[in-house]
């Protein structure tokens, strides 16, 4: 009998030590896991490119480890957030409202902000502070041609196009557009139901978003369809035509985050905001302009603004 307990007892010992033995390895497992890193999405334009460099450099300079995805889509970084394949992304307001959730009522840049935090926020998605920017559409001309042909609105530049659609069909304008414009359901098709915009499908020239600008400066198109903090706007000397009946939504960019990645990763709320409180139209122009213009890298880009603003 005193043989099975000493056996027995001898049993308890091992398991004992195993388990204190593995307590360090399960410890380390459960922290990498934990800390696990995060996945960053951004489109496929420069200021997203920039958004995304700068957040990478300074989230891993605070010890928050980042796997950027680039060149995404809208509706693949939406559908990953909420199949939790991606945790963080920089999203503008308007497309959250018009393209996640079909929200087409005329809406202030607040209302619209609180609208869309409250909607994706019951899906797990938290819309932290917004920048004080604004990279919604427009159509843009060159500043001299528009000086010419006296067009300053977006009505009057519908009407110069009707105008030579009936008068010289042969020479009808062409408009530069990028593709996820042309099939949004806040694009192209509402613009022309607002604006009684009647366009032949050979005026529709297709192209990347980054070539728009080139194309406007050099007389490809006549016309075309920018962001205003594009760099390039001012850079090639581009006139923004006013959106006289108010079509396009605001765009406010602002970094959005799973629930749950947020409740993991405490200091990245502030982390996120920090940045955010630093942009305006002014300075992600400025930003972009050094991408499209000086033909310097994102990455350069981001280095330099967050050594100017200390966070490097």
């Amino acid at each position: 009998m005193n043989k099975f307990k000493k056996i027995n007892s001898t049993k308890r010992r091992t398991r004992r030590t195993i388990s204190y033995t593995l307590l360090p390895f399960l410890l380390l497992i459960s922290f990498i896991t934990h800390t696990a890193p995060l996945v960053l999405a951004s489109k496929n334009f420069t200021e997203q490119h920039i958004l995304s460099a700068i957040t990478v450099q300074y989230l891993t300079a605070k010890g928050i480890a980042v796997i950027p995805k680039t060149d995404l889509a809208s509706t693949i970084i939406r559908t990953a957030m909420l199949n939790r394949q991606v945790d963080i992304s920089w999203e503008y307001t308007g497309t959250s409202l018009i393209v996640f959730h079909h929200i087409t009522e005329s809406l202030s840049a607040d209302e619209g902000y609180n609208r869309v935090k409250d909607l994706d926020g019951k899906l797990g998605i938290v819309w932290l502070e917004p920048a004080k920017m604004n990279n919604t559409y427009a159509f843009a001309m060159q500043r001299k041609r528009a000086e010419q042909e006296n067009i300053q609105t977006l009505s009057q530049l519908i009407e110069r196009i009707a105008l030579i659609q009936k008068s010289d069909p042969k020479h009808n304008w062409q408009i530069g557009f990028d593709a996820e414009f042309v099939n949004r359901p806040d694009g192209l098709q509402p613009l022309q139901q607002a604006y009684a915009m009647n366009l032949a499908r050979p005026q529709i020239r297709q192209m990347d978003p980054g070539l728009v600008y080139n194309a406007i400066r050099d007389g490809f198109v006549d016309t075309g369809l920018v962001y205003i903090t594009d760099g390039r706007v001012n850079g090639f000397d581009l006139l923004v035509l006013e959106d006289d009946k108010g079509f396009f939504p605001s765009y406010a960019v602002t970094p959005t985050v799973r629930s749950d990645v947020l409740e993991a990763t405490p200091e990245l709320a502030n982390a996120l905001n920090t940045l955010s409180r630093l942009l305006n139209n002014d300075v992600i122009s400025a930003l972009n302009a050094k991408v499209d213009m000086e033909h310097q890298s994102a990455e350069q880009v981001a280095t330099q603004f967050l050594t100017a603003n200390n966070l490097l």
